[in-house]
This record gives C-alpha cells, structure tokens and sequence, in this order.
C-alpha cells in the first residue's frame, strides 16, 4: 500500500505470543512489538512475562533502533497502560506510563475495545514476523541470546519493500529519522534498586528468589532488578548478572560463582543444585562428562574432579566458549590431560616474538660476488685427470 502516514507521524504497539527452545526448555514467550506506520520498519523483542517493566524497556529499546521518537502511538487497552476506560476514547493511564511518555514527549492513542483493526499495521506486521522468522521453532541458549536473533532479523528486514511503495523499509528509515523527534538525552529510570544482605549460601533476596552473588556472607550488595535481568553490584563493580526469574521462593544459581568452594570439597561438585542448574539450562555440555570422567579414571575421584573444577574456573576467566572449544579440541586429539586444554585454551593468547622489520638498503652491505664454477671445469681436462691419477 501507498504510504499515507507523514514521516514520524505514528507507530502502533502489540503484545504476541511465540514459542522458542531456550537451552533445553520449550517456553512461551510474550513479545513486543512497534511498527512505524511511515516506513514499516519494526521492532520486536521477547520476554518471560509482558509485564509493564517489560513494556517500558521495550519501548525506549525500539525508540532507540529507530533513532528518535514518534510524536503518537497507537495502543490497545493494555493493562501496562490503561488503568481505567472512560466513556469513547478517553482512558485513566497508569501513573507510571504518563511518566514514561512525559519523559519522551509523545502522545497515545488507544483503540476502541474490540476494534482491532484500527492498529492493523502493527497486527499485521506480527502476522509478518512470525512467518518469517518464529518457524521453525527458533533455538537458543538464553532470553538474551534469542533477543540478539531478533535484532538481527528486524535488521535484516530493512531490505525488505513493503507492497506497492519503490523504496526499501531501510531507505524509508533513513528518511524517517531526519523527521522524528530526538532521543532524550537520559533513559526512564526503568530498575527497581535494593540492598540485600548475601547470605551464608552465597545469595541474595530481590522480591521472593534467591540469587547467587559471588561475595562474601554478610556483605550487603546493590540488586539492579530489570525486565529480563538482575544484576549484583559490589564496590562500584558488576558481580553477576542472571535471567530474572518471575516463579516465587527460587534459588537461581551460577555455577562459576561455587567454584572457589568447590576447589575445597570437590566431592560436592557431582550433586550440586549449581550444577543441577546448568544442566537443565543446556550451560554443561555432554563433552564435559567424558573429560571429567576421564579425569577421574586417571587421577581418581577427588583429584580428578579437583582438575575439572580448575579447568571450570578458567571458564570463568576466558569465557565458557573458549573453554568448551579447549575440551572439545583435546578430546578430538585423544587427550585427556588437564595441562593439554589450559594450552588449547590459553595458545591464541600467548607472545610470539617477531623479528624487526629492516630496510631493503641496507641488505647490501650483505652483498656478495656470484660464485664461478671454472676452476672445478680444470679437473675435467685430461692433464688435471693425469695428476690426480
């Protein structure tokens, strides 16, 4: 269809559900999705649950991929929103969303209930996205992961020209950005901030769960709680940083933030709930099994495990993919040796040292005259073979 929105003038926003294997769990997903009615480039982004933190990020996330701020969006009567419907088009925002689009400088405009079609663009820009890229099933190791696909779909899309326009959607956005509203200079304080104590087992409350914070027991650490995440900080200093979990009384724990106790009881690494934990999100490969247990059929159980607790630390510090390519590397060698995956790990890394670099000219003071075979030609004349005869 022709264009027929001026430049910047609307977007449109929906909530839709999708399905995606996250590590080795099917999960549903809520995801957020804003069309720009001008040039139809889209946004979308997926959560656990749509809750209104949920709703807010995405928002200044999408404003942030178009580059500038529409001057009216289009809603249907979500809860995140609305709080009350009054009598045809009026509506009692939350408190929080008037904040939010006070801070942004744009308008809303909410759909009649039922009527649907009135934000058709961003309803059929869902129908759009989920042909195109939720089938199959996509897969991935986590919510951020599976986000980072997404950006990089919506990315790919600008390639795309919508029915019966000339321009791509990308070259419509370039045009676009020179006409919405600029960014403000500082985001919406979306985070939810407290001051947990970590506790005897490692972790800290924030609402009902528990998380695992590598700090010492009785330190009170700042909780960063996001949409889809939470941070601890300690001393200025991100410590960790976790999926947000919306079940209530959860312990969520990191493997990596154990291993320094591990080191001390490696016999409590095997039926660890930290471990438990990995395997179920798909962070403890098959491969590591088959390297550990061959550990411990060199060295023995305690020894064994105290080696693969070493190789799980330096995980920690050169990052969980580098150290799975160094097992599964060594394992392909035949090598079931501790030293072998810190080298394999490590090797990128290591100093080589290289020659300095020399100028041409001066190479000829190395010069020299060619040789001249003639005198050896002497000794194949018949007097030279005389003499030596």
């Amino acid at each position: 269809m022709p264009q027929s929105y001026p430049w910047g003038s609307e977007a449109q926003v929906d909530w839709y559900e999708a399905v995606a294997d996250l590590g080795d769990e099917r999960v549903k997903l809520q995801v957020f999705s804003l069309r720009s009615m001008a040039s139809g480039g889209a946004f979308h982004r997926a959560y656990r649950h749509a809750t209104q933190q949920a709703f807010l990020e995405a928002h200044e996330l999408a404003l942030g991929y178009f580059g500038g701020v529409f001057r009216r969006v289009r809603y249907h009567n979500l809860a995140a929103a609305v709080k009350r419907i009054v009598r045809g088009a009026r509506r009692e925002e939350t408190t929080r969303f008037v904040a939010f689009r006070s801070h942004w400088r744009f308008e809303s405009e909410f759909c009649t209930p039922a009527e649907g079609h009135e934000k058709g663009g961003v309803e059929n820009e869902v129908g759009r996205f989920r042909r195109n890229h939720w089938v199959p099933v996509p897969r991935a190791d986590d919510l951020e992961a599976l986000n980072r696909r997404l950006l990089a779909a919506c990315q790919a899309d600008e390639a795309r020209t919508v029915a019966g326009r000339e321009q791509s959607v990308g070259t419509a956005l370039l045009i676009e950005r020179a006409h919405v509203l600029p960014l403000a200079e500082d985001g919406f304080d979306l985070v939810e901030i407290s001051s947990p104590v970590v506790t005897s087992l490692g972790c800290v409350k924030v609402k009902t769960n528990a998380y695992s914070a590598p700090v010492k027991a009785g330190r009170t650490v700042e909780a960063r709680l996001a949409a889809a995440t939470v941070e601890i900080w300690h001393e200025g200093k991100r410590v960790a940083r976790h999926e947000r979990c919306y079940s209530r009384y959860q312990e969520i724990l990191d493997l990596e933030h154990y291993l320094d106790v591990l080191e001390r009881k490696p016999g409590a690494l095997a039926g660890s709930k930290p471990l438990e934990q990995w395997r179920r999100l798909g962070r403890w490969p098959a491969s590591y099994d088959r390297f550990w247990q061959a550990l411990i059929e060199r060295h023995g159980r305690q020894a064994g495990t105290r080696e693969m607790i070493g190789l799980l630390q330096m995980g920690r510090t050169h990052g969980q993919a580098a150290l799975l390519g160094g097992i599964d590397a060594a394992l392909v060698l035949g090598c079931t040796d501790e030293a072998a995956v810190r080298h394999l790990v490590t090797a990128q890394q290591l100093e080589h040292a290289r020659p300095a670099a020399v100028e041409v000219g001066v190479l000829a003071q190395f010069e020299r005259p060619l040789p001249t075979v003639g005198e050896y030609d002497q000794l194949l004349t018949p007097v030279a073979a005389g003499v030596v005869g």
